[in-house]
Parts: C-alpha cells; sequence; structure tokens
C-alpha cells in the first residue's frame, strides 16, 4: 500500500516523483516502470538538447514551461554535478520566404523572455560557424546539450533517497478503483495506492483507457532515425544548427547536434513507426500499426499531408536525400560524412479529428491524473512539469 504511485521512470515521471517527495516528506511513495532501467524510451532516445523556449506560443504552458524548466534543469545540474555545455543554437533560414518565420520566431522568443537573442546576417552566421550557410538566423545562446539519462539517473536517486521505491519490469495491467483506494494490478504482482500519477508516454492513451478514461487524444509513434557525422568533420560544427520550422508540424526538421562526447548528431526525421517501440525500420507490432491506421483522427492527418509523409520517407530509406537537406547548412558535406546513428521514437498525441496535439494535457479521474501528451520540449521541461503536476494536485494528494 502507498500513498503515491508515479507510472513511468522517464523524465517527467521522475521529476514528478521527486516533486511530490519533496513537498510531502511523509507520504510513501513508488514508481513504475515496466522496463529495467529509468530513461528507456523517449527520455533517453533524445537529441540531449536544453531548449530555451523559442518556438512555443506565447503565454501557452508549453513556452512557459520551457523557459522556466531550462533554468531550473540547468541549476539542478550544477547542484548535481551533472556535465552540460551552453553551446547555444543557430537557427537558419537559407531561402528568402524563410525568413518572415524566422522573424516570427525572434518575435516569441522575445515575448516568452527567452535571453541573449540575436538577429544575424550572412556574414555575421559565417563569423559563428564558418561551415554554415544561411542569409539569415536567429543566435540562442541559452541553448545548451545534456546527457538526460544521466539527468534521470540523479532523479532516480533523489526519489530513493526521499525513501521512494522504484520497481522495474512492472507493467501495470489493470486499475480498480474502491473505498478511496486504486487498485494496481501489475506483472509484479498487486498493488494499491491512494493516489496514482500515470506519466506513461508511448502507452499513455492505453493507460488511460484502462482506468476508464477518454480513447482521445490516441498516441501515434514517429520514428526518427539519426545519423552521425564522421569524427574526422565533427569539427565543421560547434554549435546547434536548426533550420526554420515548419509551423504546421511539431517537428523541428533536420538539425546538427553536438553532443557531450564530441560527437555530432544529424537529424533526425520524422517518419510512422510500425510499432511503439520501434527503433528499427524493420520493428513491427500488428496491435500497434492496426490501432494507429484504425484511428479516424491518422486517417484524417494522412489524407491532408500524405505529401509530406511521403518525402519523410524517403528522406529516411535514401541517404542522399538526407544529406542534400542536410547541405542546405552545411554545403561542404559529403556522402562519407554520414554514419549510422541511433534512432527514437516520439509519442505523438493526435485528437479524432487528425490534428497533432501541440501542448501539454492532462486527464483527471478519481484518484488518477493522466499525463496524456508531455510533447518535446518536456525533457528539458520536466523539473518545471513536475512542479506544475503537482501544483495542481496539491489538494488531491494525501497529506
Amino acid at each position: 500500500m502507498f500513498d503515491v504511485v508515479i507510472i513511468g521512470a522517464g523524465l517527467v515521471g521522475l521529476a514528478t516523483a521527486r516533486e511530490v517527495a519533496l513537498r510531502r516528506p511523509r507520504l510513501k511513495i513508488a514508481v513504475f516502470d515496466k522496463e529495467s532501467r529509468v530513461a528507456a524510451h523517449q527520455s533517453g532516445h533524445n537529441s540531449g538538447v536544453i531548449h530555451s523556449g523559442l518556438y512555443y506560443r506565447p503565454g501557452s504552458l508549453k513556452a512557459r514551461a520551457c523557459v522556466a524548466g531550462a533554468a531550473r534543469l540547468i541549476t539542478y545540474c550544477e547542484e548535481r554535478g551533472i556535465p552540460y555545455r551552453m553551446v547555444g543554437k543557430l537557427v537558419v533560414a537559407t531561402t528568402p520566404d524563410e525568413v518572415p518565420r524566422l522573424l516570427e520566431l525572434y518575435r516569441r522568443g522575445q515575448a516568452n523572455g527567452v535571453e541573449g537573442l540575436q538577429l544575424l546576417a550572412a556574414e555575421e552566421i559565417r563569423e559563428r560557424e564558418p561551415a554554415v550557410t544561411g542569409i539569415r538566423a536567429i543566435w540562442s545562446p541559452r541553448t545548451g546539450i545534456v546527457d538526460f539519462i544521466r539527468v534521470a539517473e540523479a532523479l532516480a536517486e533523489d526519489v530513493r533517497n526521499a525513501d521512494g521505491e522504484l520497481f522495474f519490469r512492472h507493467t501495470v495491467l489493470s486499475f480498480r478503483s474502491r473505498n478511496g483506494v486504486i487498485g494496481l494490478e501489475t506483472t509484479g504482482g498487486h498493488y494499491e495506492a491512494r493516489f496514482v500519477i500515470v506519466c506513461a508516454g508511448l502507452y499513455s492513451d492505453r493507460l488511460a483507457r484502462a482506468s476508464g478514461g477518454s480513447p482521445d487524444p490516441m498516441i501515434v509513434p514517429f520514428r526518427g532515425d539519426y545519423y552521425l557525422l564522421r569524427p574526422e568533420r565533427a569539427c565543421l560544427v560547434r554549435t546547434n544548427v536548426y533550420p526554420v520550422p515548419d509551423p504546421r508540424f511539431p517537428f523541428l526538421g533536420v538539425h546538427f547536434t553536438p553532443r557531450l562526447d564530441g560527437s555530432v548528431l544529424l537529424g533526425p526525421n520524422a517518419v510512422l513507426a510500425f510499432a511503439r517501440e520501434g527503433y528499427q525500420r524493420t520493428d513491427f507490432c500488428w496491435r500497434d500499426l492496426v490501432e494507429t491506421l484504425s484511428y479516424p483522427g491518422f486517417r484524417a492527418l494522412a489524407r491532408q499531408y500524405w505529401r509530406v509523409g511521403i518525402t519523410e520517407f524517403w528522406r529516411d530509406v535514401s541517404k542522399r536525400a538526407f544529406l542534400k537537406e542536410l547541405c542546405r547548412f552545411v554545403p561542404e558535406l559529403e556522402e562519407d560524412d554520414l554514419l549510422p546513428g541511433p534512432s527514437g521514437v516520439r509519442a505523438q498525441a493526435l485528437s479524432r479529428d487528425g490534428k497533432l496535439i501541440d501542448d501539454f494535457v492532462l486527464e483527471r479521474q478519481r484518484g488518477i491524473v493522466h499525463v496524456r501528451n508531455a510533447p518535446s520540449p518536456a525533457a528539458t521541461s520536466c523539473l518545471e512539469i513536475g512542479r506544475l503536476i503537482v501544483d495542481r494536485l496539491e489538494t488531491d494528494l494525501p497529506s
């Protein structure tokens, strides 16, 4: 029997568990995860960027959480001795039609309180990154890089130090509410809790349905594949180099990301994954795929953006097409400079009418709250998201 159970040992789940432990130190807390370690999925398969809050609609929860979350994350890393580097970011417009969108990003960043933003001309881009070509750019010095697995491990240690327990290889199968207590049937046994917070990422919709929640939004998995820049060419970029994003989509486009080990990630693209844990092109799960294809929202999305989907798919299977996109920014790249890299799967929430949901979604039931969507930059924002969740539940949590 626990006072509070958090389902999901990713960054958001662990940060939420830590926040509960800080505010209610007498509570008995547990974190359940179906995997054997923390950060097994989205939290451990991202590019490691600490975002500054440049992209998001001013006043949105996403914007506020990112700016405040980045500041809290940097402070946390310093307190815990977790290495990070503020390498900055260039968002580069390569064609005249991208400039108005770039200027809108600059306006958003200023409205969101992002510090140090500068608009650069072509020659100023070259001064910062001699290999990068563009006509205008935004320089964001408050963008950094970190190993988010290290962050997750530190958060887990905080939970344990507060006498919380972590249960791995415990897949939650069902919920049962009775007399103010939530019964949890898991692959590791039966447990009970006075309150449950579900931060299940790729499986957030299924667990919501299992507890009697809404069938919408549904999670559609999108795989992102990366290349690595050949080590001898890693000196070509020293900062994050990003394209001007398409405002219709929550994906930021193919970009260059330095990592703490000196390597440089190139990508990712965004293609439909045939499994929720489909990290390889050949990964396939009938249940996951049928669920996606039969969902009205996915069919509506596919009808509207099938051309974009074909382009992304072609770039995924064609190294030359991927290289062509990268050469918009670094023209001297060659095909041999691209080495096979890692991949990740994004849990994208999709509404029944085919809209890609781009902000946080919480669903409350009696004794349970579900984080139905925690999109990028959830890693950057994890400490702030944990605080916001616990703020909203302050009167509901056991005393």
